[in-house]
């Protein structure tokens, strides 16, 4: 050797030549073969594992909130509103609050829907013509499928024209033009006792946010009309407010509780759905651990694969030792090889996670159409589709453990090899 690789810098270009030698040498070389490809695939999956179920955990948490806050409102102001007169002012008052968006009063409460054949229960809400206009995951399009809400509204106290969500209709096997008889739970005093109030009406449009929770429930009934059916007089139960961004609706109570007055009771988005988005993030983490579990068992690959490599290298080290390589040397020389098995099958694992999330839906519905079945019930899952977020810092989280990981692996028969004594190691060659 040319070189004086006792004082050669670290990590040096002959280091970095025997390292990538000594990984691409065949198993009768003494090489890792085999046992470095297993190596290899089992970080590249681990990692590729990880990604992609980061990336459908926070795509189904992101797609959650999606439509819980867009057929929800980000905060609810509640009471101090008998009247059309003070709702009007209510109103008023919040929309001069920062950073809102709308506010709009709404009736909602729970009744009986029947048709011809079936029955199912249902939540009613009451809105103004103009509030449901301005709520475009219902209304906008996409998801209107059936029908029409240019009616909704129109006739005396509101008319009788509703609107229900896809998965309702379905279970009722009614459609646009057919009339449902809804029960409501508040009833109308009579001399014979309190008696149910029923009524039918027209359903005017039918439509689908992907979620099941609401359109196998949900009926948007003008508000007018909600107020005399639920025996409301000219109350509502809550004024709803958006924001430009969800987000700010917690930070903003305090200016909307002023400018709504003494009386109320102001609650916003994050406390009503607490549990659920609680109960995500949890799931989240713990999925996360579970999935870092395959990346350790991927550097515990490596670690036996080097441990071998070692054994199999023996007689190398000790010539490389008598030529005046020192211990720093071999002792980088293969921590290279780790970090190059755990290097390299990160990048893969990085680049097949990232283009497998990319392309999601296409591969479930391959899946769909090759297996005949529908691997991702909406009535299971709330959504119609496999859903995907990759967040760039989360992944750069994990490229960085399966490094770390890889190079801890190698700590070990690194140590091992650069303690070698030439001498032992020579002695039966």
């Amino acid at each position: 050797m040319s070189q004086d690789t006792g004082h050669a810098a670290p990590f040096s270009a002959w280091e970095r030549e025997i390292a990538v030698r000594y990984l691409r040498a065949r198993r009768v070389d003494g090489g890792l073969a085999l046992i470095a490809v297993i190596s290899f695939v089992g970080t590249t999956l681990a990692v590729m594992a990880l990604i992609v179920v980061m990336a459908i955990m926070n795509g189904f948490r992101a797609d959650l909130t999606q439509l819980i806050l867009g057929f929800n409102g980000h905060a609810y102001v509640v009471g101090a509103a008998d009247n059309d007169e003070a709702r009007r002012r209510l109103v008023e008052r919040i929309e001069t609050v920062p950073f809102v968006t709308q506010a709009m009063p709404v009736i909602e409460s729970v009744a009986l829907a029947q048709s011809d054949t079936a029955a199912a229960p249902a939540v009613v809400r009451g809105l103004t013509p103009a509030d449901l206009r301005a709520t475009p995951i219902v209304t906008g399009d996409g998801h209107l499928k059936k029908g029409s809400i240019d009616s909704f509204g129109r006739g005396e106290d509101g008319g009788d024209q509703i609107i229900m969500g896809a998965r309702l209709a379905e279970s009722l096997g009614v459609r646009v033009g057919d009339t449902v008889t809804l029960t409501s739970p508040v009833g109308t005093a009579t001399a014979m006792g309190t008696l149910p109030t029923q009524k039918g009406y027209v359903v005017a449009a039918i439509f689908a946010v992907g979620m099941s929770q609401y359109d196998q429930a949900y009926i948007y009934m003008p508000l007018d009309q909600a107020q005399l059916f639920f025996g409301r007089g000219r109350a509502v139960d809550f004024v709803e407010v958006k924001f430009k961004d969800a987000d700010l609706a917690p930070k903003m109570k305090g200016d909307l509780q002023r400018a709504a007055g003494p009386g109320v009771v102001v609650t916003d988005w994050t406390e009503k759905n607490r549990d659920y988005f609680g109960a995500l993030a949890v799931e989240h983490n713990l999925m996360a651990m579970t999935m870092g579990l395959l990346v350790v068992i991927a550097g515990l690959l490596i670690l036996s694969a080097l441990v071998m490599l070692v054994k199999n290298k023996g007689p190398d080290i000790a010539i490389l030792k008598t030529m005046g390589a020192s211990q720093g040397s071999i002792l980088r020389i293969f921590l290279m090889c780790g970090a190059i098995l755990g290097g390299v099958g990160t990048l893969c694992g990085l680049v097949c996670g990232v283009v497998f999330c990319w392309n999601i839906v296409g591969i479930q519905d391959f899946i769909d159409s090759t297996t005949h079945a529908q691997v991702f019930n909406p009535s299971v899952y709330f959504l119609s589709h496999v859903p995907q977020k990759i967040v760039w810092s989360e992944v750069a989280l994990t490229v960085a453990f399966s490094i770390t990981v890889s190079l801890l692996a190698a700590i070990v028969p690194a140590w091992l090899a650069s303690r070698i004594d030439p001498v032992e190691a020579l002695r039966y060659e």
